[in-house]
């Protein structure tokens, strides 16, 4: 079993949760669309940049091409490092900021959200006052496929992350990929293709956030990042808002020009915050 520490260091606040909305409607704001490999894309992957530096973490672009349905295009993960223990295994925070190719769609919950969680994340972990472990906080590009999830075509932000990361030899505890979270209905699923001991920490990480009653595992096998890591050898997990639209079901609001700043909720922000932050307190040693 991965370790249960009891003595949290991390506090995700409301204040946290302001400046993650904040940084989400200033990248819907300034660069929709962001499809991947566009100049649009390349913009975003600049404003993460700025945005995750000014929050204090030391930012690297790891630009990079791979082939598409539509030809050779570039790409640009974003990636940042708290280290404290050069012995200690790594903990890896991923979220995805580019949008649905061809749609127009501002992603404000679909990327935009998670986007600016990690770049808030990034100045709790500057600002913590114990210092333990070793976090990665990962940006990827091309998460969203332009035709079809197929082997090239979708994900290519985290395969070559966690391609990367194998090739390292780097010490890996846990992948949590973070995805849609921003939802003003908040409803988090855990997919059942990740790894168990890592949705049992999301749930007592939830249940201590008070927001067990927003949590669940599901039965779905969704692809979504997490599972390059998988495919890598790492223990990985996805939490994802499946249901984003303006009933059960529908899903109407997903990867369309709907996906708006007003969707997007400081209160899931906080929750979703807190339980990426517990589960970080019980992982890092």
């Amino acid at each position: 079993m991965l370790p249960l520490l009891l003595a949290a260091s991390l506090a995700f606040t409301p204040a946290d949760a302001r400046f993650a909305r904040e940084t989400a409607g200033r990248l819907v704001g300034e660069h929709t669309p962001r499809d991947a490999g566009t100049p649009g894309g390349r913009r975003a992957a600049n404003f993460i940049l700025d945005a995750a530096s000014a929050a204090g973490a030391d930012v690297r672009l790891d630009r990079f091409s791979a082939k598409t349905p539509k030809g050779e295009r570039r790409f640009a993960n974003l990636s940042a490092e708290f280290r404290t223990d050069p012995a200690a295994p790594w903990v890896v925070v991923v979220s995805h900021y580019d949008t649905k190719p061809g749609t127009n769609c501002p992603g404000a919950n679909d990327g935009a959200s998670t986007t600016g969680l990690l770049v808030a994340l990034a100045r709790v972990l500057r600002d913590r006052k114990e210092p333990r472990g070793n976090v990665m906080l990962l940006w990827t590009d091309g998460e969203e496929c332009m035709d079809a999830y197929l082997e090239d075509d979708g994900f290519w932000g985290s395969r070559r992350a966690a391609r990367r990361l194998r090739e390292s030899g780097a010490k890996v505890a846990a992948v949590i990929c973070v995805d849609m979270l921003g939802d003003r209905d908040l409803s988090i699923s855990i997919p059942r293709n990740g790894s168990p001991e890592l949705a049992d920490l999301a749930l007592a990480a939830a249940a201590k956030a008070g927001a067990a009653d927003k949590v669940a595992r599901s039965g779905m096998l969704v692809k979504d990042d997490h599972v390059a890591f998988l495919d890598a050898g790492f223990k990985a997990i996805d939490l994802i808002d499946f249901e984003f639209g303006s009933a059960p079901g529908l899903n109407d609001y997903w990867h369309t020009e709907k996906d708006t700043m007003d969707k997007v909720s400081e209160a899931s922000l906080l929750l979703a915050g807190r339980i990426v932050a517990g589960m970080l307190d019980s992982l890092l040693r």
